[in-house]
């Protein structure tokens, strides 16, 4: 994903604090910790006091974007369920995208975990420990109605210009194909190329698709004309080693899956459900 030289992180908190860094965050947990001290339930260390912190990359709709001035989503909620295990409160964070890859701000101390809607690949575990997959990942072209462009092929053969988000499996699943799209920084400026006529079509992570479909302005003008099942799957990652905050990362996500929590976050925020998705494979 292209950054900005420079750019400023931006802390997502629950409280209100310097205008225009801190803003309200999605959180359903409470701070029962009491002691002040870092180490939480289960003997997680977190590298503040009281709060699970986690790195993402705004906006990823559905799974993290700003709505109604707080951070929610797929990611958001399910992390939730974890900083309420570890009995403290969620905070967010908002970072590059490169650093995902790296485990940059794992590695430095600035966050706990990261959820961004990320895939798991093997170049990836070298930097960063993934937890368990928790939703099966395909990516979609996105095209304008009645351009004739009615799959990734015809996108070839027909020369329409393509987009991407820089930095993801997307935009390498496209180069891979013999594409030179152009990258965009984030899945809103790519579809936002899309809609003012930057890039012809697009390919993007099937689940944002599904989430700016439900627009029916946006449904009437574009359609996915084509899914390429590339079998990615998504994991949050936390620094390499920490097995006990990896631990209870997995166990909140296998508990929401049983008692369907995880079915009730999945309608809520992705569509309808599909079974598939609450029991993958092994990446």
């Amino acid at each position: 994903m292209n950054t900005v030289p420079g750019r400023r992180i931006r802390v997502l908190a629950a409280t209100t604090a310097t205008a225009g860094l801190v803003l309200v965050a999605g959180c359903t947990s409470s701070d029962s910790g009491g002691s002040g001290g870092r180490t939480a339930a289960g003997g997680v260390e977190l590298v503040k006091a009281g709060q699970l912190t986690t790195c993402t990359h705004l906006p990823y709709p559905p799974f993290q974007s700003e709505i109604d001035g707080k951070v929610q989503g797929f990611d958001v909620s399910l992390v939730d369920l974890v900083a309420e295990d570890l009995g403290v409160k969620q905070q967010i964070v908002d970072t590059p995208f490169e650093n995902f890859k790296t485990g940059a701000f794992l590695n430095s101390g600035q966050c706990d975990l990261a959820a961004a809607g990320m895939t798991i690949t093997e170049e990836r575990k070298k930097n960063v420990d993934f937890s368990d997959p928790y939703f099966d990942a395909t990516q979609a072209v996105l095209a304008a109605r009645g351009s004739g462009v009615r799959s990734l092929a015809d996108v070839k053969a027909k020369g329409v210009k393509l987009g991407a988000q820089a930095q993801t499996t997307g935009e390498d699943y496209a180069k891979s194909k013999g594409f030179d799209p152009v990258s965009f920084e984030s899945s809103d400026a790519v579809l936002n190329g899309l809609r003012t006529g930057q890039v012809k079509a697009v390919i993007i992570d099937y689940p944002v698709v599904q989430g700016w479909l439900k627009d029916k302005a946006n449904a009437a003008a574009f359609e996915v004309v084509d899914n390429l099942n590339t079998g990615e799957q998504y994991g949050f990652t936390v620094k390499k080693g920490n097995t006990k905050l990896l631990a209870a990362v997995n166990k909140a996500i296998e508990d929401a899956k049983a008692d369907g929590t995880y079915k009730k976050l999945y309608e809520k925020w992705i569509g309808p459900y599909d079974a598939s998705a609450a029991s993958p494979s092994a990446s």
